[in-house]
This record gives structure tokens, C-alpha cells and sequence, in this order.
């Protein structure tokens, strides 16, 4: 059992955030949920303390897109422990159909929510991650960045803040993409900075779950048929929870960090510069490989800086206070 561990996971009330939340309950953890809607979260809470025998399922209020919020959490959370074991940055707004949208802090939603708000509470916990033994960060990321196979594929860092987004053009698909792949910079970044602190963080390359049909509401008709689609394929979302735990428990990553994993939990590599014609099958049908654009220590820095500048103000505030 493991009743002195903590664990924060995002986005915890539904999917794989709610199975993953089952998995660390089931084996001791105390774990934080992490959610926006509190409505609904309570429910999940009650079914899961009941169904695990864990009483120590605590929920807490966040809204990953709004740095207010995520501050807030994080000096409440301070407040009631004194050690963060795990964070799992499981939250993600990925709405597809759903026309142009800005967060609170005029950031374009999807990267407020998919990478901004991971950056901020992951810099306001660090701290309270140097307390644990074996601090581990895992950042969910998705497939959809083999879109970046494509060598003209990059991105678009001129279309995140608000007021210089061409709102005709808008993507929250090409959003999504983009957000993904710069979670899978921010891990290889992070984990250099992070290292001399002994935290270690990983990415893990989700291949998709089934959905709920309360998810499957949530988008566009047109958007809600290739998921329907798409649900017939998938794994149920225990699958990738059990990749979650498995990655932030497994006693050979307490050596390693930066590491990105496929579905089947294990570590990918970075593409060829010049690959062959089998490389490039390898690339579209495996999970070998992750895009050469994610290893560029250039593009790395690139989304490091745009954060750490997005953010500077609720980090300066957060020491001050």
C-alpha cells in the first residue's frame, strides 16, 4: 500500500483521468482530483471511494485554462500537503468542430489548457515535488502528432495569443495537434531543467479511448460520427490508466527522464532527418518513432521560453504570496 503518497491528476471525472483515478486509489495512493466541474465530480468521487474503499479520494477545484485558478489550486493544495509524489497532466480541452474560443488570460483555449496551465501549476509545485522521495511528472499526449511526420508541419506560434489569431482560419483540430506535439517539447525541455531536482518527467503517446457519450456530446455533429467511428477501435480508457500508473511507478523510470512512451508503454525514439521508404512506413503505421521535429532542441527552447513568459506574472505572484 502506499497511504503516504500523493498524486494529482487532471481532468480525474471522466475517461481515463477517472480509470487512472481508480487504479492509484486501489493500490493506496491519496489521490487529488483535479476538476473544473464540481457538479459532476462529486458523483465520480463518491462512486470511486466506495468502489476502491479509499476514503482518501479528495477533489479539488481547476480550471486548467485560467491561471487565476490553477494559482489558486495550487496554494490550497500547499496548504493541506506538505509533498506532491505525482503529477499526471491528464486534463485537455480537445472540442473539435467548436469554433475559435479565448481563455481568461486572452490565450487561445486549447494551448491554454493543453500546455500553458501544465507549465504554470507543474512550476508552482515543483517545490512540493522536491519533497518526494521519487517526484514523477507524466504528460498525456496524443497520436495526433504524427501529423508532424509531415516536414512542413510546425507550430503556428503566431496564432496563440488572442488578439493575433486570423479567427476565419481557426483550427481547434490543427490547435490540438500543435498543443500536443508542444506537450511533447515541454517534456523533453522540462525534464533537462528538472533533472539536477530529481523529478523525473515523461510523455506518454496516447492512441486513443473509447469515449462516454457525455464526452461524445460535448462536439460537433460531424465531429461526434468519426468519433462514434472511431469508438468501435479504441481500448476502453482503463488501458492507458494502467499505462499512466505503470509509467509513474515503474522502478526502472526512477533512473531515466524525458521520455516518450507509446501505447504499449514503451520508450519511442526520434525519427530520421533522412528517412527511408521503410522508415517512413515505420513512422505512419508503428509507434517506433515519434516526429524528428519534437527532438529539435531549437523548437524545445522556443515553447520553454513562450511559457515561461506567458506565465511569469501568476509565477511572481505565487512566490510573493
Amino acid at each position: 500500500m502506499n497511504n503516504d503518497k500523493v498524486v494529482i491528476i487532471t481532468g480525474a471525472n471522466s475517461g481515463i483521468g477517472k480509470e487512472a483515478t481508480r487504479k492509484f486509489a486501489q493500490e493506496g495512493y491519496t489521490v487529488v482530483m483535479a476538476c473544473r466541474n464540481m457538479e459532476i465530480s462529486k458523483l465520480v468521487q463518491q462512486e470511486l471511494m466506495q468502489e476502491t474503499n479509499n476514503e482518501q479520494i479528495k477533489l479539488m477545484n481547476v480550471d486548467m485554462s485560467s491561471f487565476q485558478s490553477i494559482q489558486q489550486f495550487c496554494l490550497q493544495f500547499k496548504m493541506l500537503y506538505n509533498k506532491l509524489d505525482i503529477l499526471i497532466h491528464n486534463a485537455a480541452y480537445f472540442n473539435h468542430g467548436e469554433k475559435y474560443r479565448l481563455s481568461t488570460n486572452n490565450i487561445e483555449l486549447t494551448f491554454a489548457t493543453n500546455v500553458f496551465g501544465p507549465f504554470l501549476m507543474t512550476t508552482l509545485l515543483k517545490d512540493h515535488l522536491k519533497q518526494s522521495t521519487d517526484p514523477r511528472i507524466l504528460h498525456a499526449s496524443s497520436n495526433i502528432v504524427k501529423h508532424f511526420f509531415d516536414s512542413k508541419k510546425k507550430i503556428e506560434f503566431d496564432k496563440i495569443v488572442g488578439n493575433k489569431i486570423d479567427k476565419k482560419n481557426h483550427s481547434v483540430y490543427k490547435m490540438y495537434c500543435q498543443s500536443k506535439m508542444a506537450l511533447v517539447l515541454l517534456t523533453f525541455k522540462m525534464a533537462e531543467e528538472y533533472k539536477a531536482d530529481g523529478i523525473s518527467i515523461h510523455a506518454l503517446q496516447i492512441n486513443g479511448a473509447k469515449m462516454s457519450k457525455a464526452t461524445l456530446n460535448k462536439v460537433t455533429l460531424k465531429w461526434r460520427t468519426i468519433a462514434y467511428v472511431q469508438n468501435v477501435f479504441f481500448p476502453p480508457p482503463k488501458k492507458m490508466a494502467d499505462l499512466y500508473y505503470h509509467i509513474c511507478t515503474l522502478n526502472e523510470s526512477k533512473m531515466t527522464t524525458g521520455q516518450l512512451f507509446n501505447d504499449k508503454g514503451e520508450s519511442m525514439i526520434p525519427a530520421p532527418k533522412n528517412p527511408t521508404f521503410i522508415d517512413e512506413v515505420k513512422q505512419f503505421s508503428g509507434s517506433t518513432y515519434y516526429p524528428h521535429y519534437a527532438a529539435s532542441k531549437e523548437n524545445q527552447e522556443k515553447i520553454w521560453d513562450l511559457c515561461a513568459e506567458i506565465t511569469k506574472d501568476y509565477r511572481a505572484k505565487e512566490i510573493l504570496c
